[in-house]
């Protein structure tokens, strides 16, 4: 029973790698690409590496598969926000039908933060 849910995890994580590929491929911006990237690329590490921890069995695995399955989720956050600073700070263009909870993106208030940051250097 083991091996089958195991199987099942490490299928499902590569699948879940394969759609975050796409995702990088077909998203129109370097903001949604890195959202698609870091949710399903977390997701499917995640779920390879509970596989293994369940193909293995050792406790001695499974205490270094929650150790690195918890670094990725303290880490990939963290860099994903860092990326997304950096995007807005070199005006690298976005995508123009990109919308907020408020409408449409306010590229005036970018670029006055842009400024501010780039000022405050």
């Amino acid at each position: 029973m083991t091996d089958v849910t195991a199987g099942v995890l490490i299928v499902l994580g590569g699948l879940f790698a394969v759609i975050g590929a796409l995702g990088l491929i077909r998203m129109p911006d370097v903001l949604i690409r890195m959202h698609a990237s870091t949710k399903i690329g977390t997701l499917a590490c995640g779920l390879i590496l509970a596989g293994s921890a369940f193909v293995f069995g050792s406790p001695d695995i499974i205490i270094r598969v929650i150790a690195i399955v918890l670094f990725i989720l303290l880490t990939a956050p963290i860099g994903a926000h860092m990326m997304g600073r950096s995007v807005l700070s070199t005006g690298v263009p976005l995508w123009k039908n990109e919308t907020s909870e408020t409408g449409n993106l306010d590229e005036k208030l970018i670029a006055e933060h842009t400024d501010a940051t780039i000022q405050s250097k």
